[in-house]
């Protein structure tokens, strides 16, 4: 099964950023490009556990749903969501939220997944998701930072 890890930095506190990166609307605005959107389940605000969300999305030109639940929580160290159907055999993504440095946070976000369809899933994976995912999650992170960073005093 196919995994990974991204590490990101964000000068901001954990629980800050750990709340910003379970919200919907963060989320949906930081996929705009692939007009991601909560459909069912929460649709709006900040995730907890043993919450659901479908999203539906255009990935590689296909339209998409994904339910997933928040299926372990414990803020601001972690959580993690898994999905309970969708185009995944198996999609497990563990979000880590420890300090660091004056105020920071670093998130490392290790994701297992893999593909339905057996040997033509894995020709998929090697070909199209292992490349795909880590960048998808590095563009993520890179909009929670920005709204984790800015306008510290708003909180």
């Amino acid at each position: 099964m196919p995994s990974f890890e991204i590490v990101t930095h964000v000068m901001a506190p954990p629980e800050r950023v750990f709340d910003i990166s379970l919200d919907v609307d963060v989320h949906a605005a930081s996929m705009a490009g692939s007009s991601e959107e909560a459909v069912g389940g929460v649709t709006a605000g900040k995730l907890k556990l043993g919450d659901t969300v479908t999203w539906r999305a255009r990935h590689f030109g296909i339209r998409w749903r994904m339910t997933s639940t928040i299926s372990a929580y414990d803020r601001p160290g972690y959580f993690v969501d898994e999905q309970v159907s969708g185009p995944f055999k198996r999609w497990c993504h563990a979000h880590y939220f420890r300090p660091y440095g004056h105020g920071g946070t670093v998130i490392s976000d290790v994701v297992e997944f893999s593909a339905p369809l057996g040997p033509l899933g894995r020709i998929a994976e090697m070909l199209a998701l292992r490349p795909y995912m880590p960048k998808l999650i590095r563009f993520r992170n890179q909009y929670i930072k920005q709204v984790a960073e800015a306008d510290l005093t708003a909180d």
